[in-house]
């Protein structure tokens, strides 16, 4: 059965599939105050990938999110799978969470990166008049966010200083969550930071991971970086026939 994402009903033989109208007031904003940039793939869902902009030192960027679809497949191979829609809500709530949860000396509390959701669309200027059902005031909740990220950026801080001494020094056990916090808390002294602070890390273009801009191609996604570098460096790529 093929399956094409276009706004053609049938087309011969084969099965083609029509999204649904969606709600255009169904948006959801993320906040976030992390220094890099997160990509959240869900391969379920279409559309499913989402590339969350990184904040700027001590400041917050807002990312839009819209609703999604994931399909069911017909049990009638002429008939196009059922959509399902996701609403904006649930799925902001679905990529905070699952960028948090799993990560080291995160707890979902007081210790956390600094991102979360608001309901509806807003932007800098509207942003600064969202209060929540609570009565908290965005600024509240943007204070309460720094804080639970700084205990999160310190308890990983105090984590690499075990993992370094258990190590022996080994640089490997350190990772770079670890090591941003402690640039961002600006404890460049320790001792298994003098190499990212010799080679500052950069975020991929590609992907957003953070990788060493010395090195031509990115080691997360394996995307060329600097085509000269790479170039210079002789480096031989695969082909695929």
């Amino acid at each position: 059965m093929a399956i094409d994402f276009s706004n053609r009903v049938s087309a011969g033989s084969r099965v083609v599939m029509q999204r649904l109208p969606m709600n255009p007031m169904d948006r959801s904003t993320i906040v976030t105050l992390i220094p890099k940039i997160i990509t959240e793939l869900k391969p379920t869902l279409f559309p499913g990938r989402f590339i969350i902009p990184a904040a700027k030192s001590g400041d917050y960027e807002l990312y839009i999110v819209e609703p999604t679809s994931y399909f069911i497949p017909s049990i009638n191979e002429r008939q196009p799978p059922t959509e399902v829609q996701i609403n904006s809500v649930m799925l902001a709530e679905s990529i905070v969470k699952d960028y948090c949860i799993g990560i080291v000396e995160c707890n979902m509390s007081d210790k956390m990166p600094g991102i979360f959701f608001i309901p509806g669309e807003w932007n800098r200027k509207t942003i600064l008049t969202y209060t929540d059902p609570s009565g908290k005031t965005f600024q509240t909740i943007l204070e309460e966010t720094k804080q639970k990220q700084k205990n999160w950026y310190m308890a990983l801080v105090q984590s690499a200083d075990v993992l370094w001494a258990r190590s022996g020094g080994n640089p490997k056990t350190i990772s770079d969550d670890s090591r941003l916090a402690a640039e961002v808390l600006q404890l460049k002294d320790k001792p298994w930071m003098q190499d990212f602070i010799t080679v500052s890390l950069i975020n991929c273009k590609s992907c957003g991971e953070l990788v060493n801009p010395t090195y031509p191609v990115c080691k997360h996604c394996h995307a060329i970086l600097d085509a000269k570098k790479a170039k210079e460096l002789d480096i031989q790529f695969a082909v695929v026939k």
